[in-house]
């Protein structure tokens, strides 16, 4: 119970009597959505069953649906995780006139569970410290949501680090293996993206709930306020994630230039091998061609050097002299028909 006087703790079983107190409001903090969670929020509070189910839930995107007596809001706050994951934190408000129920979100069991009470924890250190005295329970939500809206940002900062440094590794020519590199490119991009479209839709559900009828006069610029910071969070990744796409175009150029280049010697290699086999295919067709042109003379010479009993050219007067001929012949004719196809 947060009063004028102070902060109070109270058991569970109180509850339903501390809502009928008017000299403060009530803040509930769930840890995890439990049977026992699930029992204050439908017996105690009589939220709607959505709303609970809701609340008790993995929620992928963030809502928020105005009820007759409280708004119900879901938010996230990123929490980065191994080879570049970023895990949603889910931070659920049920916030009525006079109690702010908070709700921590399933969280992977690679995230410690203390993490996602992160914004609720140092929010109740203010107040017990005295730096910070909510008047209504859309002020304590405002500065819970302000806590995450920080702790958006924190992560911007951490991925802008390692964006430098990528930047620096690629303008001083020391990546090392281009695949882990261009790994690391994206993982920040990706965190990035993440961070963005968590400020994004927060804006957007904080701007449609500045505009609802009913909303508190006082607590309209709390509102505005929230909006305003999901709002920066969302231009500040925008920013950066814009500088990062630079050095990766950047580094792609660098890559696509060394693979030009390399794609170019390669070219100039298999131009001199093809010359090479080229060249050589051409001698050995003059080769092949000289030898069948004077394989034909031989041939004929074979054939008449067989000495038959029976060769009417013996008996001509003209047989050396047609073999002759014929020798001549038959390797002017492969010669003329092998130099027409250019092989000699």
């Amino acid at each position: 119970m947060i009063t004028k006087t102070g902060l109070e703790s109270h058991r569970v079983d109180d509850i339903a009597d501390l809502l009928n107190r008017t000299d403060g409001f009530l803040w509930v903090d769930m840890p995890a959505g439990d049977a026992g969670a699930m029992q204050v929020l439908s017996e105690v509070f009589h939220f709607h069953p959505l709303a609970v189910k809701d609340a008790l839930e993995r929620n992928r995107v963030p809502k928020m649906h105005a009820y007759a007596d409280h708004i119900f809001v879901i938010l996230h706050a990123p929490e980065g995780g191994d080879r570049g994951h970023v895990h949603y934190l889910e931070l659920d408000q049920f916030i009525g006139r006079n109690y702010l129920v908070t709700v921590h979100g399933p969280v992977n069991p690679a995230v410690a569970a203390a993490t996602a009470a992160r914004e609720t924890r140092a929010v109740l250190a203010r107040i017990t410290k005295g730096r910070l005295q909510p008047a209504s329970p859309f002020a304590l939500s405002h500065a819970i949501v302000a806590a995450l809206t920080r702790n958006q940002e924190d992560y911007v900062e951490q991925v802008t680090a390692d964006v430098w440094r990528l930047e620096q590794q690629v303008t001083g020519g020391n990546v090392g293996n281009a695949e882990s590199f261009l790994n690391e490119l994206f993982r920040a991009r990706h965190g990035l993206l993440a961070v963005r479209t968590m400020g994004a839709l927060g804006g957007a559900i904080y701007g449609r709930m500045a505009t609802l009828v009913g909303l508190p006069d006082v607590d309209k610029p709390l509102v505005d306020d929230s909006t305003d910071q999901f709002v920066r969070v969302r231009r500040i990744a925008d920013g950066e994630r814009e500088y990062l796409q630079g050095v990766i175009e950047f580094y792609q150029s660098i890559l696509t230039i060394k693979a030009t280049n390399a794609a170019h010697i390669q070219n100039e290699k298999v131009q001199r091998l093809t010359e090479a086999s080229y060249a050589q295919s051409e001698q050995v067709k003059r080769i092949s061609a000289w030898a069948a042109i004077f394989f034909a003379p031989s041939l004929v010479a074979a054939v008449y050097g067989m000495n038959f009993d029976h060769m009417p050219e013996l008996h001509w007067r003209i047989g050396y002299p047609f073999a002759l001929a014929l020798m001549v012949a038959a390797g002017a004719a492969l010669h003329w028909a092998f130099k027409q196809r250019n092989w000699l």
